[in-house]
C-alpha cells in the first residue's frame, strides 16, 4: 500500500474512532493486577507496597474509607522530616511528649529535648549537685555562639562598606557605580578596632577576669 493510501486510511480510522492511538489503553497497572489490588481488603492503618508495570514503587496506607498513595521516595523524605523534627536527647523509654507546644520547640533548639525532659534532666542534676556547673557551661556556650554571630555581622559590614556597588539604572541596562564608603584600612581602624576591644572585654567578663577599663 502506498504511503498516500496509508495516510488516507489513518485519517478515516481517526474519523470513525478506530485508530490504534485512540483505542490503545494506557495504564500503569495491568488490568488483572489493578482489579486484584482494588478488591484486596485491608484494615485501617495497614501499610503496604505496590509496584506498577514501570517498576515504580508506591506506599499505600489504608485510612477510614479511603487510601493514601505515595511514592517510595516521598516515604523516605517523610521519614527524614520526622527525624529532623525529633527530640534526639529525650529519653525514648519514658518520654511521651508530642512535641507540638511552642515551649517544646524552644527547648528542642537549646537542648534537643522537650520541656518535660529538660525539667527532669535539670532535677537530676540538682540532686547530683552538678546543676550549677551545667548552668554555667550552658550560659558560656550561648554567649560564645552570640559572639560568633556578631563576628559574622562585622565581616558582612566590612564587605558592604569597603566594596563598590553597581546598580542598573534604566531599561537600557546602564550601570551606575557607587564608590565604597570607606577603604579597608579605614574600616580596620574604626569599626574593626572597636569590635576587637569589645570582644576582648566580653571574653574577660565571660571568663571572670577583672577589666580595669570598666
Amino acid at each position: 500500500m502506498s504511503k498516500k493510501l496509508q495516510n488516507i486510511k489513518a485519517v478515516q480510522q481517526m474519523l470513525d474512532g478506530s485508530h490504534k492511538f485512540q483505542t490503545k489503553k494506557t495504564t500503569g497497572f495491568s488490568d488483572a493486577k489493578l482489579v486484584a489490588q482494588q478488591n484486596e481488603r485491608h484494615d485501617i492503618g495497614d501499610v503496604w507496597e505496590e509496584t506498577d508495570t514501570n517498576g515504580q514503587i508506591f506506599i499505600i496506607e489504608q485510612r477510614d474509607g479511603f487510601r493514601i498513595r505515595k511514592t517510595k521516595n516521598s516515604e523516605i523524605f517523610d521519614k527524614l522530616r520526622t527525624e529532623l523534627n525529633a527530640f534526639p536527647n529525650c529519653r525514648k523509654e519514658t518520654c511521651t511528649c508530642a512535641g507540638t507546644h511552642p515551649i517544646d520547640k524552644k527547648m528542642q533548639v537549646i537542648h534537643g529535648m522537650c520541656f518535660d525532659c529538660v525539667l527532669e534532666m535539670e532535677h537530676e542534676l540538682k540532686k547530683a549537685g552538678t546543676f550549677n556547673e551545667y548552668e554555667h557551661n550552658k550560659v558560656r556556650e550561648n554567649a560564645l555562639a552570640w559572639l560568633a554571630d556578631a563576628e559574622r555581622d562585622v565581616a558582612m559590614l566590612k564587605q558592604t562598606y569597603t566594596q563598590a556597588a553597581k546598580f542598573v539604572t534604566n531599561s537600557e541596562g546602564e550601570i551606575e557605580t557607587w564608590a565604597a564608603k570607606m577603604s579597608p584600612e579605614e574600616f580596620e581602624e574604626t569599626v574593626q578596632a572597636q569590635f576587637n576591644i569589645f570582644k576582648e572585654n566580653f571574653l574577660k567578663r565571660l571568663n571572670g577576669e577583672t577589666n580595669e577599663n570598666n
